[in-house]
């Protein structure tokens, strides 16, 4: 089962790895100077950095397990991440309105959450072949599947979360056959569900920063503090930006979480428009190059876990960055392995490792 033979390191995705490399690079990098202050590494820089060898050590031993091994698997990760979800509902202090770490805060098990989802989907969908689809009982499984941590992550108190989990689920819908009877019902569901949401799930500042997108001057000194001050450090970047650890709005600590959701934000006023679109490209290429591994995959389960590796990457991404420019509300999503967290960055580089094991296993059966 761990066995490596000279044919998968032959075919090891190399560009794939140095994409990934080179975007965690550039995370460490912006990492310190978020974090800069007369200490020689920052805490943050340093949890940081014990998590991206965590992450990196997971990542290998992923690497190294055939992926088809994991289409067996998928059931009792997934049941182990309901099981961790219910217990932070019961044992997980309030942190910010939500209940959302476990063990002190080292542990953040939404996270796991997301990395079980797309493997019980892709296994979902691996053996439910699309004329399957117009079978009641299979909508209901899959809409199980989807609601079960979804739900488990709302009543957590972290809408944010939550709403990206649900993309990233709603991911796999693109590559498949549904009925057009079943998509009336998800649009009708999803309706359904952000009405609740909006109306029992959502805290009052959770509403206000909603509403903020649409008038961000409506509360410039709390709800829509961060997002302004996030906009004037991006806008103050221009095209080359202020140089290295030289941007005021980053080192006077003008921005709340910037080592955080508005790390973007410190790329952006330091490195100016051309460093941002550098690392932009940095993540439309990886995305591609996941797409691509997608598509030339052997088999269906791994064509699909590759396509929900690149939905991990994707939507939060687009999310953050769309935060940080004031198009999205402020809902708490990081950026994939450039902004600060210990949880996150370990089950980005494990997801990541699932699709180096797709790629390298393309041409080995």
């Amino acid at each position: 089962m761990l066995g490596i033979d000279r044919r998968l390191v032959q075919n090891f995705d190399w560009p794939l790895f140095g994409l990934i490399l080179t975007i965690v690079g550039v995370g460490v990098v912006n990492l310190a100077s978020a974090t800069h202050d007369d200490r020689w590494i920052s805490p943050e820089l340093y949890r940081q950095l014990l998590a991206i060898s965590l992450g990196g050590v997971g990542m290998l031993v992923v690497v190294a397990i055939d992926y088809r091994h994991f289409e067996r698997l998928a059931i009792p990760i997934f049941l182990v991440s309901l099981a961790l979800l219910v217990a932070t509902l019961i044992f997980a202090p309030v942190t910010r309105g939500s209940r959302s770490w476990l063990f002190g805060g080292s542990l953040q098990p939404s996270e796991v959450a997301k990395l079980a989802l797309i493997l019980m989907l892709a296994r979902f969908f691996h053996r439910n072949p699309a004329r399957d689809m117009h079978a009641l009982p299979s909508l209901l499984q899959l809409g199980m599947i989807i609601v079960l941590p979804v739900g488990l992550i709302v009543m957590q108190g972290d809408a944010g979360m939550a709403l990206l989990t649900l993309f990233i689920a709603c991911t796999f819908l693109v590559f498949v056959r549904i009925p057009w009877g079943a998509w009336l019902g998800i649009a009708l569901t999803g309706v359904l569900g952000l009405v609740t949401l909006w109306m029992f799930a959502l805290a009052p500042y959770q509403r206000s920063r909603i509403l903020d997108v649409i008038d961000p001057g409506r509360d410039p000194l709390a709800s829509g503090y961060q997002a302004i001050q996030s906009r004037i450090a991006v806008g103050s970047g221009g095209l080359l930006g202020s140089g290295y650890m030289e941007g005021t709005q980053t080192q006077l600590r003008f921005l709340p979480t910037q080592h955080t959701d508005f790390a973007f934000s410190v790329l952006g006023e330091e490195w100016g428009f051309v460093g941002s679109t550098f690392v932009l490209m940095l993540y439309v290429a990886l995305m591609l190059w996941g797409l691509m591994v997608a598509r030339s995959a052997k088999d269906g389960f791994g064509g699909l876990l590759a396509v929900g590796v690149v939905a991990v990457i994707f939507w939060p991404a687009t999310l953050n960055i769309a935060m940080v420019l004031g198009l999205a509300p402020v809902i708490g999503v990081a950026l994939p392995l450039l902004s600060y967290g210990g949880s996150a960055i370990v089950i980005t580089l494990v997801s990541l490792g699932l699709l180096l094991n797709v790629s390298m296993r393309r041409y080995v059966f």
